[in-house]
């Protein structure tokens, strides 16, 4: 069963006229998502350790004749908290338990950093159910990767103090890779940081868990990677990514300039014009 918010009032998005909130029970427990919009189903997956509101910029953009749902993926945002260890492959169910609650047979999956390793999971396992697949800032997870992150992430670890230090701890680790001049976009990744049951360091870890040398080759979606190229990073994957894309039905790459870690808040319109563009030229049901 599935509850859905008024749509005039329920977004908290200014600039976001139609936007629908709701909660989906799922076996995973009630999962929180915003939609818009109506026809074919587009399915927004974010980054770590962020929620639907990572797209509230590009989410109107892509709801001109679909239906675009951006989700608070498991263990993220106000969906259903999980256990550590968290995985890509769970976080990948929850995806799919939110389309089933949803009554969505298949969908285009966009995902952002984590949320693209979370794509190719979706898109290996599922392949009836993934009508394409775009990879933003996509991480490449083979065993190097592994090893480099066996100690943990390196960001979005800050242990609570009495004086809130870790508050200033969380906003200057992003800092740098965030654009100048925009603090409102560090103010809503620390909310979501923070949000209740959330660990931010976790899906970074679950990133690190994943062996995704063993499931893109399963992958036979069209493909559009998307890079910032001022993600430092996620760049270097881009080419990783499309090397190892071996069954995908086509493999699309564009580049973002001056795109950092928040593309899809950073570079709204570059980012929607790419998608737009790339499921326009895809012969889709």
């Amino acid at each position: 069963m599935t509850t859905t918010a008024d749509a005039s009032t329920a977004s908290g998005s200014p600039g976001s006229p139609g936007l629908r909130r709701g909660y989906a029970d799922t076996r995973f427990g009630q999962l929180h998502y915003a939609e818009q919009g109506t026809g074919p189903a587009v399915l927004l997956l974010h980054q770590t350790p962020r929620s639907h509101d990572e797209f509230r910029e590009v989410q109107p953009l892509l709801a001109r004749g679909r239906r675009v749902i951006a989700m608070d993926m498991l263990g993220f945002g106000m969906s259903a908290p999980v256990a550590s260890p968290q995985t890509i492959e769970q976080i990948a169910q929850g995806a799919f338990a939110l389309l089933d609650a949803l009554g969505i047979r298949s969908a285009v999956v966009l995902g952002h950093h984590t949320g693209a390793a979370a794509g190719v999971e979706m898109a290996a396992s599922a392949r009836a159910r993934v009508d394409a697949l775009v990879l933003s800032s996509g991480p490449w997870t083979d065993a190097a990767y592994r090893e480099s992150h066996a100690g943990g992430p390196g960001v979005d670890e800050a242990v609570t103090a009495e004086d809130g230090t870790h508050l200033v701890e969380l906003w200057a680790l992003r800092r740098p890779y965030y654009p100048a001049g925009r603090p409102d976009l560090l103010n809503r990744f620390v909310r979501d940081a923070l949000a209740p049951g959330v660990d931010p360091a976790e899906g970074h870890k679950a990133c690190a868990r994943y062996v995704m040398e063993d499931r893109i080759p399963l992958v036979t979606a069209p493909v559009l990677v998307i890079g910032a190229e001022a993600d430092p990073f996620a760049l270097p994957d881009v080419a990783r990514l499309q090397a190892h894309l071996v069954s995908a039905r086509s493999v699309d790459v564009a580049f973002i300039e001056g795109g950092t870690i928040p593309l899809m808040e950073q570079k709204p319109e570059q980012v929607a014009q790419l998608v737009n563009d790339f499921l326009a030229r895809l012969d889709l049901p």
